[in-house]
Order: structure tokens, then C-alpha cells, then sequence
């Protein structure tokens, strides 16, 4: 922000589209806020972090002798998504406020690449599940009981592709959208601060008139998953927004 221009109060919100912090509304013009409070929020991911004591053994690709990692295990390993049509239900099931019944998973071995997250011979994984709905149907929550339940699901799921993955679990965390939302502050517990959807992505990133990384406010830029081009670990909108940020020192 710029030094000599009077600041707003902040305010916690790590999801925020407008980054790790934002102001009170006052501070902000009508239209802007409007917009904002008009975006799409709703995630259909529950996050699963999962601590084994031994990798996946997967059919398709079987471990070494000695069970060291190999390949396959340092990178991100997709399941459930052999054709559209499974992608197809898995989402018909949460527009209907069901947890996907063969969600698809994106399964990720971070220890495979630094054996110092784990214990020697154990690792920890990371399953990024869709689709899971904010609300569930018939007045259910998302409480401990179907919480278990979809993640025992997911848990059979890696098991038909990796025989004796559930006999390896000795732990796990849940984390469905209602959970990413009250830990983490992300709204409707998007990942990405606001649904990847066309009319939500490049020059209408987060909203028109204000997708060229600039707010309202003076000195106050955008530079998250809320910014173009979008979630994603990569730092290209922190990057852009930095370039933004040096033309206007440069013009100033």
C-alpha cells in the first residue's frame, strides 16, 4: 500500500477474493461490493490428508522390492476418471446434494519427494475428492458420521486400484467445504476464492472493470486465486500483479 495514504481497518480473510485481507465495505464503492457479494463461491471439493504406513501399491504399476518410491508416486495420480461419464454422475450426484457415490480423486504423495513429512517407510498423501456438495439433501449435515462415510467411500475407491491401501491408513483428516470455510475463511469453502467458471475467468476475473489487478482503493492490488488466471499453485497472478504494480510506481 502507499506510504502517506490514510489506510482502512483490516480484516481477516484469508479466502477472500481480495487476498489474505480485506476492508469494510464503507471503504469500498457501492457497485464493487455489489459485485463482489454476487460471485460463485461454491466448491464441490472435500480435501482428505491421509498418514500410512507404506505406499500405495498400485495394479497398475507395481511397487519396487524394497518399497522405495518410485516415478508414479511423485506425482499427482488421478482415479475414477476413465472416461467423461464418470466425471458426468459423480457431478449429477452433488447437483442432487449427494456426495459423489465414485468421486474422483486426485491422489498426491508429497513425502515420496520429502521423506522428512513422515516417518522412515510411512508417508502422508493428500486427496483432492470431488464432487461434494456445501448442503446436503434431505436435511443431513456434514457431521462426523457423514463425514466417515464419504471418506470410507474414497478409501474403497483407492483400494480397488491399490490393493491393501485401507489396511495402511493410520490416519486421516476430513475437510469438506463447510470445514474449508471455517478453517481456512475461504467462502462456500472454494480453494480458488471464486468458482472457475466462464463467466468468473479472464477479463471478468473477479469482476469486470477490475480484473487488471487493480481494487478501488489506491495502493491495493489483487494477486490471488481470485485474480487472473485463477487458482492454482503457480504464483502467476501474484507475478502479473506485481507488473501492474511497477508500471504505476514508474508512472508516478
Amino acid at each position: 500500500l502507499n506510504k502517506g495514504v490514510k489506510q482502512p481497518p483490516l480484516l481477516g480473510g484469508l479466502g477472500h477474493p481480495l487476498g489474505r485481507t480485506f476492508f469494510f465495505q464503507e471503504w469500498l464503492p457501492e457497485e464493487f461490493v455489489e459485485r463482489i457479494s454476487q460471485l460463485d463461491t461454491q466448491s464441490p471439493v472435500t480435501k482428505i490428508n491421509v498418514a500410512v504406513d507404506r505406499l500405495p501399491d498400485f495394479l497398475a504399476a507395481p511397487n519396487a522390492p524394497r518399497g522405495q518410491p518410485l516415478p508414479h508416486h511423485q506425482c499427482s495420480i488421478h482415479l475414477n476418471c476413465e472416461d467423461t461419464l464418470l466425471l458426468h454422475r459423480a457431478f449429477e450426484d452433488a447437483m442432487d446434494g449427494l456426495p459423489s457415490h465414485r468421486p474422483m480423486i486426485e491422489l498426491c504423495i508429497p513425502s515420496s519427494l520429502d521423506p522428512t513429512l513422515a516417518p522412515p517407510g510411512c508417508h502422508v498423501i493428500s486427496l483432492f475428492t470431488q464432487y461434494t456438495p456445501y448442503t446436503l439433501a434431505a436435511g443431513k449435515v456434514w457431521d462426523e458420521q457423514e463425514r466417515n462415510a464419504y471418506a470410507d467411500r474414497v478409501c474403497d475407491c483407492i483400494e480397488a486400484y491399490a490393493p491393501g491401501f485401507k489396511g495402511s491408513v493410520v490416519g486421516r483428516d476430513i475437510l469438506t467445504p463447510p470445514d474449508l470455510e471455517r478453517v481456512f475463511g475461504l467462502p462456500g469453502g472454494n480453494i480458488f476464492h471464486c468458482a472457475m467458471a466462464l463467466d468468473q475467468l479472464y477479463f471478468a476475473r473477479p469482476v469486470p472493470r477490475h480484473s487488471s489487478y487493480r481494487c478501488p482503493l489506491r495502493g491495493l492490488y489483487l494477486c490471488g486465486s481470485g485474480a487472473h488466471p485463477g487458482g492454482g499453485v503457480m504464483g502467476a497472478a501474484g507475478r502479473n500483479a506485481a507488473h501492474v504494480v511497477f508500471r504505476d510506481l514508474r508512472s508516478m
